[in-house]
C-alpha cells in the first residue's frame, strides 16, 4: 500500500489551483513514514516532515492506493532536489508528458510513483494529471481533517 496526503489551503495560489482543477485540492506528497515527498512550488522535490506538511494545511486528507511494490513506489518519488514542474503546474492547459523526468508538478510525482509500484493509473497518453484525477480514483480514505 501507498498513502498519498491530499491537502488545500488559504493561500492564492491554492485557492487558484483548485479553481483551475474544479477540485477541493491543490496539492497531494507521498508519505513514506513521517515524511511526505513532493514536489513545492520554488523549492522542487523535497522531503518534508508529515507534522509540518499537515500543519500548513487547512484540510487534508490521507488516501490509501493498492500498489503492490511499496519500495519502488518510494524510490520513484525520492527524486530529492529535481526542480519543480512550472509548466505542469500552469500549463494544465499546455500538453506535456507528465511522465518526463526532469521537473515534477506534485500529482505528476504521485501518479509516476504509483505507476512505478505497479499501479498504472490512466491509459497510455493522459497529457497531464493533477490532484482532482488522483482524488477522483476512489481509494479509500484513510484519515483526514473532517
Amino acid at each position: 500500500m501507498v498513502n498519498v496526503i491530499f491537502s488545500r489551503r488559504h493561500h492564492l495560489g491554492s485557492v487558484l489551483l483548485r479553481t483551475g482543477m474544479w477540485s477541493p485540492w491543490s496539492h497531494c506528497g507521498v508519505i513514506e513514514g513521517d515524511t511526505v515527498i513532493q514536489a513545492a512550488f520554488g523549492a522542487g522535490v523535497v522531503r518534508t516532515s508529515l507534522a509540518e506538511f499537515k500543519g500548513i494545511a487547512s484540510q487534508w486528507a490521507v488516501v490509501e492506493f493498492p500498489a503492490s511494490e511499496t519500495f519502488t513506489a518510494m524510490a520513484a518519488a525520492s527524486q530529492i532536489g529535481k526542480p519543480y514542474d512550472l509548466a505542469g503546474a500552469v500549463g494544465i492547459a499546455v500538453h506535456r508528458d507528465w511522465g518526463e523526468d526532469d521537473s515534477w508538478f506534485c500529482s505528476e510525482l504521485v501518479a509516476y510513483a504509483l505507476q512505478e509500484a505497479g499501479l498504472p493509473l490512466f491509459r497510455d497518453g493522459a497529457p497531464r494529471v493533477t490532484p482532482q484525477h488522483l482524488w477522483m480514483l476512489n481509494y479509500p480514505i484513510i484519515e483526514s481533517t473532517e
